[in-house]
């Protein structure tokens, strides 16, 4: 893939609020620290560099009026003592190329306006002695070298004026991250509450910061108050339904027991016990698990109560790798039931299941695999929806029930803001099961 910058740029609103800040202020400073303020350096540092010209000029006009180079050499001696610089008549060819540092910038100037106004200067030197500056001229008398502080050719940059500007942006960048912190962490309260209740917890929550932000929470709010009165409000209706429906299954049995032992009453009891079976089935998926508490829970032990309570039942269920230590925030009753499904599926097309579990930083993934036919990739999906029951591989007649096993899973992952996810058993060759909790 080709370079994208979205891939560099701060993930978080808090850093993409804070580069939107820091960019343009940093931007401004740069460009008034390079256009305007050196432009000021530039003209100041013409205006010395035309002095000096005119001081080297007089220089030269000394030399070349000497009547023989001992003359000239004592009367520019006398002349530079007085002007401040120092001079040398080296035996050597003059050196003939400007030299400086590439980010010298004032140095270039220096270099334009000499050459402007002395046509017998060969070179300037800015490299030799970073306090000077090395002139090489012809003269009639030889080659002469003029070396002058750069303190006469270069204006000093204002240290002040940089030290206030890294003070403003230090005190500005303060008070942007204040004040970013006090408009996004209402942001931030906002999405936890609202993460905290996918997850099937509720916690204190009231919404603070602008306008818009209050709004969102206040709307969050009205929202989660809504669901919980439904789901109130559903609890107990469901209460109400499983007392009539299970009291004629109560008379059912009841009546049954009265009758002669035969082949017709045995079979009218199997009866009785499947729709025993599936109307609480059908009311466990319909209750859910939003109604019970949360608890810090050691998936060791809670997979290993769920395997010893298979076991009694009877079930060839048995625990396989584990990895992970620590305690997991759940609603213990629920992954309880969820994992019985999901082993009551397995043995319900296969011979024998393993349970395993993994525990990281970020979630809690419980694993039941069997050693049936398992499901195909393209029915996955479809057999997580309520009331769903696949071909012959997966048979209703072989004990199955309404097609709610894997769907009240896949709820209860859901409201641990997990999910369940089906695959294919490595170990056993049959379905693996995945309920993934987050932490």
């Amino acid at each position: 893939m080709g370079f994208q910058i979205k891939n560099y740029l701060p993930r978080s609103l808090f850093g993409r609020a804070a580069l939107i800040l820091i960019v343009p202020i940093v931007t401004i400073q740069l460009i008034v620290s390079i256009i305007f303020i050196q432009r000021h350096f530039d003209g100041v540092t013409k205006q010395l560099s035309r002095g000096v010209m005119l001081e080297v000029n007089y220089l030269l006009a000394k030399v070349d009026a000497a009547d023989g180079v001992e003359i000239a050499r004592d009367q520019a001696a006398d002349v530079a003592v007085g002007l401040g610089m120092r001079i040398a008549w080296p035996d050597a060819a003059p050196v003939t190329a400007d030299k400086r540092d590439f980010w010298d910038l004032s140095g270039r100037e220096v270099g334009t306006t000499l050459h402007e106004g002395l046509p017998q200067l060969t070179a300037v030197d800015l490299q030799d002695n970073a306090r000077e500056v090395h002139l090489w001229l012809s003269t009639n008398q030889g080659v002469m070298m003029v070396a002058l502080p750069r303190s006469r050719v270069t204006a000093s940059n204002p240290h002040q004026l940089l030290v206030l500007m890294v003070l403003a942006s230090a005190l500005m960048t303060a008070v942007a991250y204040v004040f970013l912190r006090n408009q996004l962490s209402p942001i931030t309260r906002l999405a936890a509450a609202a993460e905290a209740f996918g997850r099937g917890q509720t916690t204190s929550y009231r919404p603070r910061g602008a306008v818009e932000v209050r709004a969102a929470g206040n709307a969050f709010l009205d929202m989660r108050a809504r669901i919980e009165r439904q789901i109130e409000q559903r609890t107990l209706m469901l209460s109400g339904v499983s007392h009539d429906l299970r009291s004629p299954l109560t008379r059912l049995k009841l009546g049954l027991s009265f009758l002669p032992e035969d082949a017709e009453t045995d079979a009218l009891k199997h009866d009785v016990e499947d729709m025993q079976r599936l109307v609480d089935e059908f009311l466990a998926f319909a209750r859910g698990d939003a109604m019970e508490e949360s608890a810090l829970v050691d998936p060791a032990a809670l997979i290993a109560q769920v395997v010893d309570k298979a076991r009694r039942g009877g079930l060839a269920v048995a625990l396989s790798e584990c990895s992970g230590a620590g305690q997991v925030r759940m609603r213990p009753q629920a992954v309880m039931r969820a994992l019985d499904n999901l082993i009551g599926n397995a043995m319900r097309y296969g011979k024998r299941a393993e349970l395993s579990y993994a525990l990281t930083d970020r979630s809690l993934r419980l694993s039941v695999e069997d050693d049936g036919p398992g499901i195909p990739k393209d029915k996955r999906e479809e057999a997580l929806l309520p009331f769903t029951r696949l071909d012959a591989a997966r048979d209703p007649n072989r004990g199955g029930g309404v097609g709610l096993g894997l769907s009240i899973a896949a709820d209860i992952a859901r409201t641990h803001g997990g999910t369940l996810r089906l695959g294919d058993s490595t170990r056993l060759g049959g379905l693996r099961a995945d309920l993934v909790l987050a932490r």
